[in-house]
């Protein structure tokens, strides 16, 4: 044996033996060997973009602004035995994670890669996005999860489990203090499902993203019914059916471009103000528009989203949960500049009614939008809850209760514009002056009552009008009476429920003045750990 010389601590030989000679250009050359090999399986790949997929670099790439991507644990390998998992320790362990930038701001980032392991999710994969989790909580920065998993590792057991664990607390730990997105762009099955769930925005792309707890060959089993991956978990259904995915997209590019818009209008945490651009003088904006949106008639439908392109700066918004519980609509959007979070009663989908999704959809919501300090603008224009035995048994009075609290818990600036009719106890839960909104607006045409003219006249004067010789006759003499006393616009005005009825054209330029006027809105509230939402 070669030795490599005297040990000078001792003055024995050292019997080590004499190593290669060390150079940089050696130590680069196996270094970027490494990396090559970590970053690239051209067989995986290929398999990969037979599903119509992009790898995990190629979707940031997308994602991220040139050159800004910083990676980290790029060599990191899991430490499992047995069950021929080690025989295979490709580096990177399945998760591309680090920081970048969108639009100049700080994100952090992970991609799971489908190319390693199905993008399972073990021990060494879970304390990678776990560290990019607490980077972003400790930066305040947004975090945005790429998802294309198989699930946990099966091989290594509850260190799987555990990582999952670890991630969830993580999640609710950061809610409300950093934005958290989630992307699925492949299977996201079993725990793995939890993840997005959540997120406060989960984007889903049709064809290719799937989630479910439990697999179409566990639900043949236990309940003999056969279902593909995508009807069981695909975009379309918790886009349209479960409301777990906030946006549904077609493909992956039209999908990532839309998580920057989403980031470009959302604050880094909840100490920073949303990201504001200039005033473009919407406090004297004029929009003779309006009136020909909304019909005077209290029954013909209309396009709430035509009105806010209308409210909004260059008629720009994004809609949040388009295709489930399409009664009400729930938008980011500018005004003047500021980014707002707005609530409109949709009359073109059950007559813009209240129901139990809608309700979650707007709660939660209106929730994000007081966690991150996003003044709400309600857009009313509701008849009522929906009626029916199916509502009542499943617990539309709790699920109503959501949004009752969620606006009552909020202390952002609130300001409410009621476009039409506003009946009952739905009007209490669009944001009413009772429930603490800053700032009430009304249209010449809102009609504000306990019920419509037609119902509370046949209520009130029901044995009047079974003894009438001419009921009809009757009927629309206390139906104009009725209308005069109680369902004027004037009415809420004149008790101070309303502050201002104003002209239809002047809608942006009111709303964009009291959110001026309510900017530095500063609110008090008594002391505890945390309320209890009527989940």
């Amino acid at each position: 044996m070669t030795t490599s010389g005297i040990d000078r601590v001792n003055g024995h030989p050292d019997l080590r033996p004499e190593l290669p000679p060390r150079t940089m250009e050696l130590l680069r050359e196996r270094n970027d060997d490494l990396r090559d090999r970590a970053v690239s399986n051209a067989e995986a790949v290929r398999r990969q973009r037979s599903l119509g997929k992009r790898t995990a670099r190629e979707r940031l790439d997308l994602l991220l602004d040139p050159g800004s991507f910083t990676e980290i644990d790029l060599y990191r390998r899991h430490q499992a035995h047995g069950l021929k998992v080690s025989e295979h320790r490709p580096h990177t362990d399945g998760v591309v994670a680090g920081s970048g930038t969108i639009d100049g701001r700080r994100v952090f980032v992970y991609a799971q890669d489908f190319t390693i392991f199905g993008g399972s999710l073990g021990q060494a994969h879970a304390a990678k996005i776990q560290k990019v989790m607490d980077h972003a909580v400790a930066t305040g920065s947004p975090i945005v999860a790429l998802h294309d998993s198989g699930g946990a590792r099966i091989q290594e057991g509850v260190l799987a489990l555990h990582g999952y664990g670890g991630i969830f607390r993580r999640q609710v730990a950061a809610s409300g203090v950093i934005p958290q997105i989630a992307v699925v762009l492949g299977p996201s099955a079993g725990g793995a499902a939890y993840s997005p769930a959540l997120a406060d925005f989960t984007f889903m792309v049709r064809g290719t993203a799937q989630m479910y707890l439990t697999g179409p060959d566990v639900v043949q089993a236990v309940s003999g019914e056969k279902v593909t991956h995508d009807e069981l978990g695909g975009a379309t259904v918790h886009g349209e059916l479960s409301g777990v995915a906030s946006f549904v997209h077609d493909d992956e590019e039209s999908c990532l471009e839309d998580v920057r818009y989403l980031v470009s209008m959302l604050p880094s945490n909840n100490l920073e103000p949303p990201p504001a651009h200039a005033p473009v003088g919407a406090v004297d904006d004029v929009r003779p528009g309006f009136a020909s949106i909304v019909p005077v008639e209290p029954n013909k439908p209309y396009d709430m989203r035509v009105l806010i392109e209308e409210l909004v700066d260059d008629g720009e918004f994004l809609e949040v949960h388009a295709g489930w519980a399409r009664n009400v609509v729930v938008a980011f959007g500018r005004i003047d500049g500021a980014v707002v979070g707005m609530v409109g009663n949709q009359p073109m989908v059950f007559a813009g009614v209240l129901d139990i999704e809608a309700s979650q959809k707007a709660a939660r919501f209106v929730r994000f939008c007081d966690a991150f300090g996003i003044p709400l603008v309600s857009l009313v224009d509701v008849p009522g809850f929906l009626p029916g035995t199916a509502q009542e048994h499943s617990g539309v009075i709790r699920h109503g209760a959501k949004l009752l609290y969620a606006y009552c818990e909020a202390s952002v600036p609130r300001i409410q514009v009621i476009v039409r009719k506003a009946y009952g106890g739905a009007y209490i839960v669009m944001d009413s002056r009772s429930i603490g909104t800053d700032l009430s607006l009304a249209w010449p045409t809102n009609e504000i009552a306990v019920m419509g003219a037609e119902g509370a006249v046949n209520v009130i004067f029901r044995k009047e009008l079974a003894a009438a010789a001419d009921p009809d006759a009757l009927r629309a003499e206390l139906l104009a009476e009725y209308a005069e006393q109680l369902v004027h616009p004037y009415y809420a005005a004149e008790r101070g429920l309303v502050d201002d009825v104003i002209d239809p054209s002047h809608t942006r330029s009111a709303v964009a003045r009291g959110l001026a006027m309510l900017c530095d809105k500063r609110r008090r509230t008594p002391a505890r750990k945390h309320g209890n939402v009527p989940l």
